[in-house]
């Protein structure tokens, strides 16, 4: 992932994201939890994956659950406290 002066920029964010969507891919169970509790289908997130707004939504998800978040950021070895960065770019102004 891309740091800029210390600080996350968009392209790492997306990194981010799309790792914590292959995460949840990896594992039929939290997949299934992420269809049911976002009402998205397999289909919604191949269409959209590359698209900002359904990143963002991958990283709110985890960030709704701290066990999930921290098991995904040991995974990936990702610090898991730059996950709500990603999220905050991606997601954009509120």
């Amino acid at each position: 992932m891309r740091l800029k002066q210390n600080r996350l920029d968009i392209d790492g964010a997306s990194a981010i994201a799309l790792q914590g969507l292959a995460f949840l891919a990896s594992d039929d169970d939290r997949v299934s939890r992420f269809f049911a509790l976002t009402g998205m289908a397999p289909d919604d997130i191949r269409a959209s994956a590359s698209e900002t707004h359904m990143q963002a939504a991958v990283l709110e998800y985890l960030l709704a659950d701290e066990s999930l978040l921290l098991v995904f950021a040991a995974e990936v070895g990702v610090r898991p406290e730059l996950i709500a960065p990603a999220y905050a770019l991606l997601a954009g102004p509120e």
